[in-house]
């Protein structure tokens, strides 16, 4: 079986992320090689920082598509995240045809339009992977709006008619759950939720994403940051906070924790006034512990 961008297998798929410095968990790769293969729009839910928009990002890099990516937001309409008139252009053409420059047309085609992420996606001849980021932040009017758009891959423009995908893009839509979504979206969807990754994984990870890490000094922050994880924090750290802090380690050129730097560089992992609080003093002291045995008992 072959995906519709050409992975020959969920392993294959698995390797083309690999070379992009993304390391899936299995269930994830076999999510993305099934919504390839079906064309069925995958949404990713999760924590923040733990992969979902990286994800999107290597597939795109991997299958050798463009990236295009919606960012949602509270108050999200059509104007900005599936088209608008070009106003000055028409504006320019009325003034032109007046004088006798041009030819009357009409004014509402598809040569006045400002092709917002969706329409750009759908328009497109070459292979897309349309990211649709943090979907839970729009309101349930725009969610509503994307139904036709995930379904029959088409958007309908009262003054053209409906635009059908010349070419079904690969639909990546991520949640961090701030909010429940509707029923209807998500039959539209395959579904996956990213879970923080195991302490063995998360080293892998750091070996991959952060050059020059030493073994040591990666399993200690991961075990450091996995034992941040079963605190009561406002916030939890995603891995993508275990990234920053390790490169933040290795550039002050650390090969192993200690209290002094882990208490200076905590704003690589924390966000959180209140978790500064809880996590100090004797709490640092007691998570390095930890974390340099777990580091010995994996023979780091």
């Amino acid at each position: 079986m072959t995906s519709g961008t050409g992975f020959q297998s969920i392993a294959d798929l698995e390797d083309a992320l690999l070379r992009q410095s993304y390391l899936p968990q299995r269930g994830l790769a076999t999510a993305v090689f099934l919504s390839l293969a079906i064309e069925k729009p995958l949404l990713l839910e999760g924590e923040a920082g733990v992969g979902k928009t990286e994800l999107a990002k290597a597939l795109a890099q991997a299958s050798g598509a463009r990236l295009i990516r919606l960012q949602c937001y509270e108050g999200l309409d059509v104007s900005h995240a599936v088209y608008e008139w070009n106003y000055a252009r028409q504006l320019l053409h009325i003034r032109a045809a007046q004088e006798g420059a041009v030819d009357e047309q009409e004014l509402f085609g598809p040569d006045f339009l400002i092709r917002r992420p969706l329409l750009e996606a759908i328009t497109a001849e070459e292979p897309v992977v349309l990211l649709i980021d943090e979907i839970d932040r729009a309101d349930d009017e725009f969610e509503a709006f994307l139904l036709e758009v995930l379904s029959d891959f088409q958007i309908t423009i009262p003054e053209i008619g409906t635009i059908e995908a010349r070419r079904r893009p690969t639909v990546i839509l991520t949640s961090n759950r701030t909010r429940e979504l509707h029923d209807a979206l998500k039959r539209r969807c395959l579904f996956h939720w990213i879970s923080h990754p195991a302490l063995e994984r998360e080293v892998e990870i750091l070996r991959l994403r952060v050059p020059g890490v030493s073994e040591r000094l990666a399993a200690e922050t991961a075990s450091f940051v996995a034992g941040l994880r079963g605190l009561d924090l406002a916030k939890a750290p995603g891995v993508a906070e275990t990234i920053d802090w390790t490169q933040a380690l290795v550039a002050l050129g650390c090969e192993e924790l200690d209290a002094a730097v882990v208490e200076q560089t905590l704003g690589a992992v924390l966000k959180y006034y209140e978790d500064f609080d809880l996590v100090r003093d004797d709490a640092v002291v007691a998570l390095i512990g930890e974390a340099r045995a777990a580091a010995a008992a994996a023979g780091a």
